[in-house]
């Protein structure tokens, strides 16, 4: 799940289905291609969202890939329904956490005015700026067709309220994976996911900025290929 929409996961629909896996990319409620009313109540759960989808598609276990947002709901589906996720792969992500010390955590690296910097400031690494400029451009292109105009629906509420405690309880092979320049969710953040994830392995890609997926993408591709094909 890409956090701005299934657009933006080519490079990974391409590489994956090369190697023999059949590929779902979906957008969820608010993004792409997936229209809600922002007025309205958004009604279910993202992880409810995906098992509705997976039953439509007769799919019955998958290895789960978020990230950013898209892990928030690759999360909440791993702890609600386990039996369908053979791996999970969570990237660059701050995983919808609510302990009050990790949310203090997140004021402390993106205080109020974060919000306002332009948002390939923000996500994009500054070496993938520098060096990529169409990059860069295409990445600004997808960010802005990724949201409907107008206002903003509200989030999806979750089945779980997330805690670091309770993602001990996770027993799924799981690969955690961030860019060492990550603004959101930097190394020593992602950390945090792996060491309560008992059967994690952790992986920092240098340089990469919030959209690990997006600027190093054989890296990416490479890492969670490597991993799905053990289990």
């Amino acid at each position: 799940m890409p956090p701005r929409g299934a657009a933006g996961f080519g490079n990974q629909i391409s590489d994956f289905t090369a190697a023999g896996y059949r590929v779902v990319a979906f957008d969820r409620r608010g993004w792409g291609r997936t229209v809600v009313d922002a007025a309205g109540q958004q009604t279910g759960t993202g992880a409810d969202d995906l098992r509705g989808l997976l039953d439509h598609l007769g799919i019955t276990r998958v290895h789960l890939v978020g990230t950013a947002a898209g892990a928030f709901v690759a999360l909440d589906f791993a702890l609600s329904f386990p039996e369908r996720v053979r791996s999970l792969v969570i990237a660059n992500t701050i995983g919808g956490v609510q302990d009050a010390d990790f949310l203090e955590l997140g004021r402390r690296l993106r205080p109020p005015q974060f919000d306002t910097l332009p948002p390939e400031f923000r996500e994009l690494g500054p070496a993938y700026r520098a060096a990529n400029a169409e990059g860069t451009r295409r990445w600004m292109d997808l960010e802005k067709i990724s949201r409907p105009e107008g206002p903003r629906a509200p989030a999806q509420p979750m089945r779980n309220r997330l805690t670091f405690s309770l993602l001990e309880s996770i027993r799924l092979p799981a690969l955690v994976l961030t860019g060492g320049a990550d603004l959101y969710a930097p190394p020593p953040v992602m950390k945090l996911f792996a060491a309560r994830i008992v059967n994690s392995e952790f992986l920092v890609v240098p340089e990469a900025g919030h959209t690990t997926y997006w600027e190093q993408p054989e890296v990416f591709n490479r890492a969670v290929l490597n991993f799905i094909g053990k289990h």
